[in-house]
């Protein structure tokens, strides 16, 4: 009864320790040890201190427990082609106690079957392929970005295919992406909560597109393309910071404005244009105005839509992404086709066809390769990496249609291809020594005083 009352009446004092924790009970006045309570826990060099939990098996115990894979478990709940299921929270308390903590018993702790240079060797070579597999796709995106420039332009001069026909064309073969997310028992206009901000992403997305392909009827397809990705580039760093919070480092900076560079060489003008003295014609500079300014514009929808997917990404898959830009791009490329009055003219041969389906599976390819790049780097790294679409397009345009390209062309084109060979090095070679380099610090943390 004394150690009953002691313990009731009496101000908890905890100390830290490395390695254990040691708890002692004081009343409120001075403390004084009582026979028969317990008051002190193993110290270092006491019997039993090296029985104390090791700091490994309370870090396992805390990645277990931690609510980041709580909230992670959570969001795993399908979902139905009308809203989503209700959570079953009832049963999840019984099978964390029941069967994971039957299990829990048998199953040794994590750092008891690895050492410390295993699990981050482990943990390093998954965050570099992991990484590998993001680049590749994206610079996959890249390539598929120059052929769908390649393509639309020879559908444009050969079958005298419209541009912005063709993103109607795109957008409505784009429709059976709708298969994806009823596979995977989701809503195809996203989840409540979401829907409002997934359809100002695919409102956004469309419009970028229909002012980008607008802007082929007033200026030439490599400044036009070149205009939209420098101004992409530049804004998406701008809004990601100034929404999302998320800046770019010193050297993603220096690279991306090196890139920035190469595009800006790109759109000079050419020896002729530069020394004409004939008098320019009004409408033609106000066609070209107009031109450049949708290229702007094109830019400015598309760094919107990068951003607003980078904040959706934890909710919305890829396959809703691609279906919501399709049906908002079936409404907005005819409404840009009747402003701007483009005819229709459609395929009549069998070449022309297969250049349209080309044109459509680059189009998809580069598209999910965009995407998926977005859940894990940056939005202005994503546009800079696709600035290669500039160079494969001249390369490309070289084989079929042999013209020389100008001096600043192909210096700003070798400044692109260096700054996002240069981005992929900075973004993979350092991992080589990242396991290393974890190691140390872990071990730095575990050999510290302070924890």
């Amino acid at each position: 009864m004394e150690s009953t009352h002691l313990l009731s009446s009496s101000k908890k004092r905890v100390k830290i320790h490395p390695h254990t924790v040691t708890a002692k009970y004081a009343t409120h006045t001075p403390y004084s040890p009582q026979p028969g309570v317990h008051t002190h826990f193993p110290q270092p060099g006491d019997e039993g201190y090296d029985d104390a939990p090791s700091f490994e098996d309370f870090g396992s115990f805390l990645e277990e427990t931690s609510d980041k894979k709580q909230l992670t478990e959570s969001r795993k709940w399908p979902l139905t082609l009308f809203g989503p299921k209700d959570k079953d929270t009832t049963n999840k308390p019984q099978v964390a106690g029941g069967e994971e903590g039957s299990e829990g018993g048998a199953r040794p702790a994590k750092g008891s079957g690895k050492g410390v240079g295993e699990q981050l060797a482990s943990f390093g070579e998954a965050s570099v392929s992991a990484s590998r597999l993001t680049w590749v796709v994206l610079l996959g995106a890249a390539l598929a970005h120059g052929c769908l420039i390649v393509l639309t332009r020879l559908a444009s001069e050969r079958f005298s295919l419209g541009p912005l026909f063709l993103l109607l064309v795109r957008s409505i073969v784009q429709l059976l992406s709708v298969a994806v997310p009823l596979h995977r028992g989701e809503n195809p206009f996203g989840p409540p909560g979401y829907r409002l901000r997934l359809l100002c992403y695919g409102v956004a997305y469309s419009l970028s597109l229909c002012c980008a392909y607008a802007s082929l009827t007033f200026v030439s397809p490599g400044n036009a393309e070149s205009a939209w990705r420098l101004a992409t580039t530049a804004l998406s760093a701008t809004l990601a910071f100034l929404l999302l919070e998320e800046r770019l480092g010193l050297a993603d900076g220096i690279t991306v404005a090196a890139g920035l560079c190469g595009l800006g060489l790109v759109l000079l003008p050419t020896a002729d244009e530069s020394n004409s003295d004939s008098p320019t014609d009004p409408v033609v500079f106000w066609r070209g105005a107009f031109g450049w300014s949708l290229s702007a514009l094109a830019g400015l929808w598309m760094a919107l839509a990068l951003v607003g997917y980078r904040s959706l990404k934890e909710r919305v898959g890829v396959g809703t992404a691609l279906f919501t830009v399709s049906w908002t791009g079936c409404l907005l490329a005819p409404a840009s086709l009747a402003l701007l009055q483009e005819g229709w003219s459609w395929p009549s041969s069998g070449p022309a066809w297969s250049l349209v389906l080309g044109l459509v599976a680059c189009s998809v390819a580069a598209f999910l390769g965009m995407t998926h790049a977005l859940t894990r780097l940056h939005p202005s790294l994503v546009s800079a990496s696709q600035s290669l679409e500039v160079p494969v397009a001249m390369l490309l345009h070289l084989a079929v249609l042999p013209l020389a390209p100008n001096a600043p062309e192909v210096v700003g084109n070798v400044m692109v291809v260096l700054s996002v060979g240069w981005l992929v090095a900075i973004k993979l070679l350092p991992a080589r020594g990242g396991g290393r380099r974890q190691r140390e610090e872990y071990e730095e943390i575990l050999d510290s005083p302070i924890k």
